[in-house]
């Protein structure tokens, strides 16, 4: 079972109360955009196994969104952080760093 604390009320919950958003820090492109951007928002993704960023919502709590930073491989939770900053923190990437240095 994922763990996740969300960063805006403190609450550490199961995945079960949350609602997944899909990757994080995604461009954006706006309606003068081409089609092949457009395209490329939509359906192309990465989807590396490993360190992903991801956008939760905690759907059974606050009902806010939030960022995490967590290894798809081995389920591990390097930190979350708030949804309106566009990189993660420091401290979570030296975390990442810190473990995947093994």
């Amino acid at each position: 079972m994922l763990l996740l604390t969300c960063p805006n009320c403190g609450l550490a919950v199961e995945e079960t109360e949350l609602a997944p958003g899909g990757e994080a820090h995604l461009k954006r492109f706006g309606p003068d955009s081409t089609a092949d951007q457009f395209e490329e928002y939509l359906f192309l993704r990465d989807n590396a196994k490993g360190v992903h960023f991801e956008r939760w919502r905690h759907a059974y709590g606050c009902g806010k969104w939030f960022l995490a930073a967590r290894n798809t491989a081995t389920l591990e939770v390097y930190g979350t952080y708030l949804a309106q900053m566009t990189e993660p923190p420091q401290h979570i990437r030296d975390e990442i760093a810190r473990r995947t240095d093994r």
